[in-house]
């Protein structure tokens, strides 16, 4: 048996080898030339928010800024606003090279308005997507001391609080901004804490409220996209596809709902059109959550090689996200553990615990333990990943793998059945090698 899994869209970053090998960088005349000269300052017209904007859209914004700001280099919320917009690029073209440019835009605003919300909402995304939950936190609670109101700062504070393990604190943090301003970025936060405690319906609901109130193809596309995701994790194949179909007539290049689809697709037993979306993925943004997907795929073909080729690239990626400042510890080990060097997923897993406490990093470290040959000291980790509330197949199939190799057979019968129940085909290779068990098991009682 195997004993591999793989959740899809579980590993996030925003980098690829591949993108940022031809990436040029991007307005650095701008950040690097603006002069602080003493004329007036002429704020840009407004625009629409860099983090709600498509990819082509955002490319033009992107543009915009950097001819504003040669001309009025001391418009602080202009430099707030790219630095926004660097961030979005790199989670939308996979280039982790954009933070540092992020990091310099809002430092420049910083530096021309102290305080001011909007580069401290900017710099708690950057912080976020490298990673950096403690310093996302901290400056989105320094933004909210600056405007009650900022949306990003509320909604990333929600998201630092998740990532930390702090779910109570996040519950009551997504409250509080759903009061405040509610609408397509606290919506979906708000679902995913509820999801976290167990609370489907109520996730469905909130996002399904945030489909109707959505005005923008972007917004539908973002919405629909998770409401495909929480779909595929109960099973509901066939209901995941039309939720990512919505999607993709609203932004048909949007890669989560590709990614999403690929994965409902493969849910169905369509494993060509599955690896054709994913291929598309990579093409353009070659992260590790989707091309280990692909490798899985691949290996489940028996396309051995071209499977090895899909797991070099996540190593490649790992190296050029650790030079932009992006914490990859939990990309590491949960790619490491299945498809490359076991003792590095291990040490990875162990400092991303130290640093957070999550269901997640439990199972990332349960689960190297295990590769290791450690199920005794996983199991732990394991049990502690299944309590919160959270269903989830891989998580339940991790515990059902680890419960068996220690010796509680009931326990693991009842975990692999859990998760087969709940989504039949959660990873090609885990639920292949979790059918094997739990047919091993029931063999064994008979």
């Amino acid at each position: 048996m195997s004993g591999r899994s793989r959740r899809y869209g579980r590993v996030r970053a925003a980098g690829a080898a591949l993108v940022l090998a031809g990436v040029l960088s991007v307005g650095g005349a701008v950040i690097g030339g603006a002069t602080g000269a003493p004329e007036p300052v002429r704020t840009a017209p407004p625009a629409a928010d860099p983090a709600r904007l498509g990819a082509a859209d955002l490319d033009r914004a992107v543009s915009a800024l950097q001819d504003h700001l040669r001309s009025q280099p001391r418009d602080f919320t202009s430099w707030a606003n790219l630095g926004t917009a660097y961030v979005e690029q790199a989670r939308t073209d996979g280039a982790p090279s954009r933070y540092p440019q992020a990091e310099r835009a809002l430092s420049r605003s910083l530096g021309l308005r102290p305080g001011n919300d909007a580069a401290l909402a900017a710099r708690a995304g950057l912080a976020a997507a490298r990673h950096d939950f403690t310093g996302a936190l901290r400056d989105a609670r320094a933004a909210l001391t600056a405007n009650p109101y900022n949306e990003r700062a509320l909604a990333l504070r929600i998201d630092a609080l998740v990532e930390l393990g702090r779910y109570t604190q996040a519950e009551r943090a997504a409250a509080e901004a759903d009061a405040r301003r509610p609408g397509i970025p606290v919506f979906t936060r708000y679902a995913y804490v509820l999801e976290l405690r167990g609370d489907t319906k109520g996730a469905r609901e909130v996002l399904n409220r945030g489909l109707a109130s959505a005005s923008s193809p972007p917004d539908r596309a973002y919405v629909a996209t998770a409401l495909g995701r929480l779909s595929w994790q109960r099973g509901a194949y066939e209901r995941a596809l039309g939720h990512y179909a919505t999607a993709l007539r609203a932004a048909p290049s949007y890669l989560p709902a590709l990614e999403g689809r690929a994965a409902a697709r493969a849910g169905t037993g369509d494993t060509a059109a599955a690896i054709g979306d994913l291929e598309r993925v990579v093409r353009r943004a070659p992260l590790p959550g989707p091309l280990v997907a692909l490798g899985e795929l691949y290996e489940a073909k028996g396309r051995e090689a071209a499977a090895r080729r899909q797991y070099a690239l996540v190593g490649a990626w790992t190296s050029l996200a650790r030079a932009s400042g992006v914490n990859t510890d939990l990309d590491t080990a949960l790619a490491a553990a299945d498809h490359g060097d076991r003792r590095a997923a291990l040490t990875a897993a162990r400092d991303e615990w130290r640093r957070r406490h999550t269901v997640h990093t439990a199972d990332a470290l349960a689960w190297a333990l295990h590769v290791n040959g450690r199920d005794a000291e996983a199991l732990a980790p394991a049990r502690r990943a299944t309590a919160h509330g959270l269903r989830d197949a891989t998580l339940l199939y991790h515990r059902g793998v680890i419960e068996q190799e220690t010796g509680h057979k009931s326990a693991a019968q009842r975990l692999l059945s859990a998760a087969l129940d709940l989504n039949p085909r959660f990873s090609p290779l885990g639920s292949r090698d979790a059918r094997e068990r739990l047919t091993a098991l029931r063999g064994e009682g008979s």
